[in-house]
């Protein structure tokens, strides 16, 4: 292994202790802190996100197998009970709560699609959900745009994050089933827990 080949092992490992312990949510954040810790500040070879999710799952499965599975569970069932509450709106879920690298530190993400931004504001008001509105800032059909978002203050005190996107988003051909996940794939995650984890 070269030396660069190293040095990008010891960040991606690092970044990964730092998501899981730290609670560090951005890939990108997490790299660059690791590469401050190790006196790599300057780097230009960094671990990409799949290198430290890859070491994510190592750690979790050495450091943290007594409770992580745990938690993704409850974070899984909580994002499945909001998806099916604002099922009116095709919610898919994202990020490491689906993927299954989440920890105590995680929030969860969905991603609802509406060309009305006041309908989802008022399907919230409506049900008399605790929130605040702001902002996201992605890329959708290779141009960087901004979309309305909401965050829900649940009871677990675990943040839910909302980002509408317009309608025909949904059926985007960027949309893949690891990344993206709807009630349905939820469920089946949860259930599948439930059959490894079954004597």
């Amino acid at each position: 292994m070269s030396r660069r080949d190293l040095m990008r092992q010891q960040l991606a490992h690092q970044a990964a202790r730092l998501m899981a312990e730290d609670g560090i949510g951005d890939f990108a954040a997490a790299k660059r802190k690791a590469a401050r810790q190790l006196g790599a500040a300057e780097t230009q070879h960094l671990p990409s996100n799949q290198e430290v999710e890859t070491a994510l799952r190592s750690f979790q499965g050495l450091y943290q197998r007594d409770h992580q599975p745990q938690v993704l569970r409850q974070l899984r069932q909580q994002a499945l009970e909001a998806m099916r509450q604002l099922a009116p709106f095709h919610p898919y879920l994202t990020g490491s709560v689906l993927t299954g690298t989440a920890g105590v530190h995680s929030d969860i993400n969905l991603v609802l699609f509406s060309d009305d931004e006041k309908a989802v504001l008022l399907y919230l008001l409506r049900h008399e959900l605790d929130f605040d509105s702001g902002e996201w800032r992605g890329q959708l059909a290779g141009r960087q745009r901004t979309f309305p978002s909401f965050t829900l203050h649940s009871e677990t005190g675990v943040p839910l994050h909302l980002v509408v996107l317009p309608a025909n988003a949904q059926h985007s051909s960027g949309r893949k089933t690891e990344t993206h996940g709807d009630a349905e794939a939820v469920a089946a995650l949860l259930a599948a827990a439930e059959h490894f984890e079954a004597p």
